[in-house]
């Protein structure tokens, strides 16, 4: 059964980084696209940001662009999300998702077909 587990979340100040960490199990990612989604409590899940299946290409949301940086380990089968400069509203319970063969980044969560189970960050004033 395809997993993807998350790790690296945790309670910061404003202004402090994190790295996320996403680890997957039952699934080669070295040909998909993989993404970071986050939703915060009583809203919506928003996409945050993309890579493609090389690493080649990135996306990202607005609110996050020069401070956020995802990357990807194929040899590790892992995917990352450097968080810096972070602010009270990244605060939110972050999703890793892993898309399709060959997928370019992608803001539609109807692209990715596996789903993690989410690790929460929150980001005191």
């Amino acid at each position: 059964q395809v997993q993807l587990v998350e790790s690296g979340g945790g309670l910061v100040q404003a202004g402090d980084s994190l790295r996320l960490s996403c680890v997957a199990s039952e699934l080669s990612i070295s040909i998909i696209g993989m993404g970071w989604f986050r939703q915060a409590s009583g809203k919506e899940r928003e996409f945050v940001a993309g890579i493609s299946w090389s690493g080649g290409g990135t996306y990202y949301t607005d609110s996050v662009k020069g401070r956020f940086t995802i990357s990807r380990d194929n040899a590790k089968n892992t995917v990352y999300l450097e968080m810096n400069s972070l602010k009270p509203e990244d605060t939110a319970v972050y999703y890793c998702a892993a898309g399709r063969a060959f997928q370019r980044p992608s803001p539609q969560p109807s692209d990715y077909v596996y789903w993690g189970q989410g690790t929460q960050v929150t980001v005191s004033s």
